[in-house]
């Protein structure tokens, strides 16, 4: 896969997740939730974690979770563009779905960080009572937080066993993880090569 359409289609991937969750943070309070269709809603929510509305418990002056966090994006974007040159290189072919697979995660991984680098640089507070807009930022470089929207609300599961208390919301409804289109990016890409790509992965080892 030429170097050109990686580069295209790494563009394309971040212009549609920095779009949507610009059109959020500008457009919506924190917490405000439109329903698309009984089980999808759009509903805007904002976390110094990982994927999926997952969060890191930080405590002093400084986010060291969230600090670590930002370094791991920034370590793992470098080695998967690496990883990405190496295959696209190597003598073996490599099947395209999986140069697009890791395209996918290195997109979604860059589109989180954007978040993390520049939205609490460039943005006032999101807050439930208030749409936030450009000005004095409201917190510093790789510091910002993270802009997720997807809630799919699929059916209530009040006997849900407590070991798998994660997978509901505190109404007890599953899917209860709040999620951005770079997290689903990340997402698609793993399933995909696990389902479709194992081999190629156990035969580089």
């Amino acid at each position: 896969m030429k170097f050109k359409n990686i580069a295209i289609l790494i563009f394309v991937l971040l212009i549609l997740d920095q779009a949507l969750k610009l059109w959020v943070k500008t457009s919506m309070c924190l917490d405000e939730s439109i329903e698309i269709l009984p089980w999808f809603h759009l509903h805007f929510v904002e976390n110094n974690g990982a994927a999926f509305g997952m969060q890191l418990n930080t405590s002093g002056a400084i986010d060291w979770g969230k600090l670590l966090l930002s370094l791991f994006r920034i370590v793992m974007i470098g080695g998967l563009g690496y990883y990405i040159h190496y295959l696209n290189n190597a003598a073996r072919r490599t099947p395209r779905g999986v140069i697009v697979g890791l395209v996918l995660i290195m997109a979604g991984a860059i589109g989180n960080l954007i978040d993390s680098m520049f939205y609490g640089m460039i943005f006032t507070a999101s807050t439930p009572l208030s749409v936030a807009t450009l000005g004095e930022g409201y917190s510093t470089f790789l510091m910002g937080k993270v802009v997720d929207m997807f809630y799919f609300p699929l059916f209530q599961w009040n006997s849900v066993p407590s070991w798998l208390s994660f997978l509901v919301d505190y109404n007890n409804y599953f899917f209860g993880a709040i999620f951005n289109l770079a997290d689903a990016y990340i997402s698609v890409a793993v399933v995909y090569l696990m389902l479709f790509h194992y081999r190629f992965f156990m035969e580089e080892e």
